[in-house]
């Protein structure tokens, strides 16, 4: 498996992400990461443009702004779109963390179970007492095409919320 030292920062020290680094034009990795207690693949989401948030952890306030703010930017957009917050938290957690937080247009998906979407998309964190992901940001288009990427440098930092937003809206159709 590919790993890329210091490719990240975490609080101020370089990390290791496993994984290719992905860029625009690239096929989008599948993955088999749990909605509830059922799997989904790449496969199994709709074909049309989709967003990928990746969060370290719902239980952070950071990765709670991005999930909202994403969640607030997509509403606009309607069924044209299927956007996911992706992190290792369980189903459980995620569930609570968006019923509790108001959080109806992303849907959920725990990595939980064997890390695929981390290492596909080269977002797993290496080094850290926990696994975590990195925050990151990823659009794809009806094909199964990147169309935008974003690896947040530090990962307890936002994304470009706007950049991500209108690659989005680009594929939107």
């Amino acid at each position: 498996m590919q790993k890329r030292e210091n490719a990240v920062t975490f609080k101020g020290e370089g990390k290791t992400l496993v994984g290719p680094q992905l860029k625009a034009g690239d096929a989008a990795p599948d993955f088999k990461c749990l909605s509830g207690l059922s799997p989904v693949t790449l496969a199994d989401t709709p074909k049309k443009g989709r967003l990928f948030s990746v969060v370290p952890s719902l239980d952070t306030p950071t990765c709670s702004t991005q999930t909202k703010k994403f969640d607030e930017g997509i509403a606009a957009l309607g069924d044209k779109v299927a956007c996911y917050t992706v992190s290792l938290d369980l189903p459980f957690a995620q569930k609570r963390f968006c019923a509790a937080e108001g959080v109806k247009s992303m849907q959920t998906l725990s990595d939980v179970h064997d890390h695929s979407f981390g290492t596909g998309y080269g977002v797993l964190l290496e080094g850290l007492p926990l696994s975590l992901l990195a925050r990151s940001v990823f659009v794809v288009d009806a094909g199964g095409k990147v169309t935008y990427v974003e690896y947040v440098p530090e990962v307890t930092n936002e994304p470009n919320y706007t950049a991500a937003l209108d690659a989005l809206k680009a594929v939107a159709g």
